[in-house]
């Protein structure tokens, strides 16, 4: 199986693709399959037995797989178990026994919380070995996008969880309303760059490759998929009253920390907030100096599931400081950094244990 692909530094890109019904996911695949860069990809619609993707896309059918060729694009709908046709994939779809897509773009349906798609990717080991996550892609509709938002919780966590937000239908609105839905969504999501699709028209290139999941990429990507830059940017005072006024509750972090961290209490502490906070924790990125490793750590959280983290050959950069960027749902900054000291105190289990119970029990009557 593994003789197919190129050892590790051919793990195969997976970006997911996610959006409200609507927003022009459909739209940007129909143009993106019949574009030359997807000619080694496989799109896989993922239904979750709902409506998926245009009729004129894929033909509808009983089984649980269909399959069809599309401007030279494989794409596939299933409605089954998505880990078992990604792990079945490369062979089941070989050509002259040969895996022959280099790239898969998962697209989800409007209502669903992309979520579990990406803990399957991060957790599951058959499936480690085979791909790595690349680039949550989310589709926002500018003339709905701030109703769509207040509506839908949901919505709010797939513009968490991007790594590239595509504005589709910009020409059908106002500049001022355009300029209001793209302060919220940096409001909720800071680092994620917008890029606005016109008529499902866009590059591939400004789509994939924006993930770093993969040790062996260039230390400077690790950079730019951390951004913390924007988290400083000056501008964002004045978006927590907007934030408030939306009600959406979200808080973008960035946590930076000049000494190194106890290893056993970092890990103490993203143990302690993923069991109590998981739910709320919608994305966390990070890359840390832990004592005694002389090589950052990189790790990547999606609520309560984390990517086992990865140890970088070298630092990106002079700064040996551990930055660690939050998008959480209802958690103040102090609390993260709040936890975070209670961890370093060095207390033996049993005592950690009742002042975790105590701090959970003050966290659910705040909450």
């Amino acid at each position: 199986m593994n003789d197919m692909l190129a050892g590790a530094a051919g793990r195969i890109p997976v970006s997911v693709l996610t959006g409200f019904l609507g927003s022009g996911k459909t739209t940007l695949l129909n143009h993106l399959v019949r574009s030359s860069d997807m000619a080694r990809a496989l799109v896989v619609i993922n239904e979750f037995g709902a409506v998926g993707l245009d009729h004129d896309l894929v033909t509808r059918a009983n089984e649980d797989l269909v399959v069809e060729m599309i401007g030279g694009c494989l794409c596939c709908t299933i409605r089954g178990d998505l880990s078992r046709t990604l792990r079945e994939a490369p062979w089941r779809f070989a050509r002259e026994g040969r895996c022959w897509f280099d790239r898969v773009v998962i697209e989800t349906t409007g209502l669903a919380d992309p979520a579990p798609i990406l803990h399957t990717l991060m957790t599951d080991p058959q499936l480690a070995a085979l791909y790595r996550l690349d680039t949550v892609l989310t589709t926002v509709d500018a003339a709905t996008g701030m109703a769509t938002l207040d509506a839908q919780p949901e919505a709010v966590k797939q513009i968490a969880v991007a790594d590239r937000l595509l504005l589709t239908k910009t020409d059908l609105v106002a500049a001022g309303d355009a300029a209001v839905l793209r302060g919220r969504l940096s409001s909720i999501n800071p680092a994620a760059p917008m890029v606005a699709v016109t008529g499902g028209i866009v590059d591939p290139a400004t789509l994939f490759d924006a993930g770093m999941w993969d040790p062996a990429s260039k230390s400077s990507d690790v950079r730019r998929w951390l951004s913390e830059e924007a988290y400083h940017a000056d501008h964002h005072h004045h978006h927590h009253h907007d934030v408030n006024r939306h009600g959406d509750g979200i808080h973008a972090t960035c946590l930076t920390f000049d000494t190194p961290l106890e290893p056993q209490a970092f890990e103490r502490w993203l143990g302690l907030l993923t069991m109590f906070r998981g739910q709320d924790l919608l994305r966390v990125k990070g890359i840390v100096h832990l004592a005694g490793h002389p090589c950052p750590v990189v790790v990547h959280g999606v609520q309560h599931v984390f990517h086992p983290p990865i140890e970088l050959e070298n630092w990106p950069s002079e700064d040996r400081r551990t930055r660690m960027v939050f998008i959480t749902r209802g958690i103040p900054v102090e609390e993260l950094r709040g936890t975070l000291a209670l961890m370093t105190l060095g207390l033996n289990d049993v005592q950690l244990q009742g002042l975790v119970e105590s701090v959970a029990a003050e966290m659910s009557a705040t909450a």
